[in-house]
């Protein structure tokens, strides 16, 4: 036990660890199977700065959020600039994609990322202040065939991962011009209720009404049972894309609930909506989602340019795949584990290994000078196939003894020949 432990809601990721959540091994996984669907998906990798100028995220995300409003960590650099640390990983993808001038391309860019997010906020299952989120944005076209695209990328990467329940949640969260108009009627049909809210939902009522909408408290939900829906309050052409959308989703074979009271947590999105929840998860059950943002781009000084996305918490996902006992394609261990006794079979040994690593062969050896015993239940332990075998005999006669692993034969092997060997196993 160290002086130091960790901050409050942050987890540390290493192999072999007991929790899904904390073992890299599991995560390098499914960042690979992440990178593949993608690929399949033609969508490229684009890597961003952990933190940004303070105002991209206040005017991409919205000062009434609760974001921006208490969940930002923000400070000034000796120089005198606001940063912030990224809270979500839109923005930034956006200014990187004017940045670089990814627009001047023409057509649709396709992008994806992993990356870490921070935010202040109450930990919880699967939400820490820093973690981890995979995500998507397609920017050029406002086409419901590629908001149907990114939602079963997303259901791809789930199934390819071995999640194969999922409820797709959807809904049109409209134009900002559609909303102010049915958030007047909302705030109207809420207004006899408010002293029945908590302070959070009078804050949202004030400052962010939609967001009422997301709330968990079982009162302030069953007074919004009766509360007007969005969807009544849409225009023609924004009714016609999530039919459009619903359209493409049921060709494809996928099941999907209209959500009337599904809102996300920025002001940037526009029509589409969406969410991914796990029925193998508590409360906290929602693995990823997002939507569509055709006003972003232009809101960040760049041309007018329709865009969708979603993010994926990689802390929420893990918890579900050990809930669900999946069963991962995890890496094998090691082809050989080299084992030595005596000075001259251990300067072999380690030239051995070498010569292994060097032919693209995973390898391992024993260090600190245990004795033989030890360094076979090290090889044993590390799942290695082979334990080849060095000791004075050996090195005498130019051989090194192959036992396999899993039945115990052995057998002797020119130390020339040994490598070549292995290779193909």
């Amino acid at each position: 036990m160290g002086k130091y432990s960790r901050p409050r809601g942050t987890h540390d990721v290493y192999a072999g660890a007991e929790k899904w959540e904390d073992d890299s091994v599991r995560w390098n996984v499914v960042e690979s199977l992440w990178r593949e669907i993608c690929r399949i998906y033609g969508y490229q990798e684009i890597r961003t700065p952990i933190f940004e100028q303070t105002e991209l995220f206040k005017r991409s995300i919205g000062d009434g959020t609760d974001i921006v409003s208490k969940e930002m960590y923000t400070f000034d650099t000796p120089g005198g600039d606001s940063i912030t640390l990224r809270p979500e990983g839109t923005a930034g993808t956006l200014r990187g994609y004017l940045d670089s001038g990814l627009y001047a391309r023409g057509g649709v860019t396709k992008l994806y990322y992993i990356g870490q997010n921070f935010r202040y906020e109450r930990p919880q299952s699967g939400r820490y202040r820093q973690h981890q989120q995979l995500g998507v944005e397609a920017l050029g076209a406002d086409d419901p065939a590629l908001d149907a695209e990114v939602i079963q990328l997303m259901l791809s990467f789930f199934r390819k991962i071995g999640v194969s329940r999922t409820v797709v949640k959807i809904n049109s969260v409209g134009s900002s011009e559609s909303r102010a108009i049915y958030l007047t009627a909302l705030k109207e049909f809420v207004r006899p209720f408010l002293e029945e809210f908590s302070e959070e939902g009078k804050a949202r009522f004030a400052n962010n009404p939609l967001r009422m909408l997301d709330t968990k408290s079982p009162r302030e939900l069953e007074i919004l049972t009766d509360a007007p829906s969005l969807t009544d309050y849409i225009t023609d052409d924004e009714r016609v894309h999530l039919e459009t959308v619903c359209g493409y989703l049921t060709a494809a074979g996928h099941t999907y609930e209209i959500d009337p009271h599904l809102v996300r947590g920025f002001d940037y999105y526009t029509k589409t909506a969406f969410e991914v929840q796990s029925p193998d998860l508590d409360a906290q059950n929602a693995l990823g989602g997002g939507g569509r943002y055709n006003k972003l781009v232009e809101q960040l000084g760049g041309p007018p340019t329709a865009g969708i996305g979603f993010g994926i918490g990689m802390e929420r996902v893990m918890i579900a795949l050990q809930r669900l006992g999946a069963e991962l394609p995890l890496p094998t261990g090691p082809t050989a584990f080299v084992v030595t006794l005596g000075d001259a079979a251990r300067q072999a040994g380690v030239n051995l290994l070498s010569q292994l690593r060097d032919s693209g062969i995973a390898a391992n050896i024993e260090y600190g000078g245990r004795s033989m015993k030890a360094q076979m239940r090290a090889a044993n332990d590390s799942g290695a196939k082979y334990a080849l075998i060095l000791g004075d005999d050996e090195v005498a006669s130019g051989t090194v003894q192959l036992k396999n692993l899993a039945d115990s034969t052995q057998v002797a092997v020119g130390l020339d020949k040994v490598v070549g060997m292995l290779r193909g196993v």
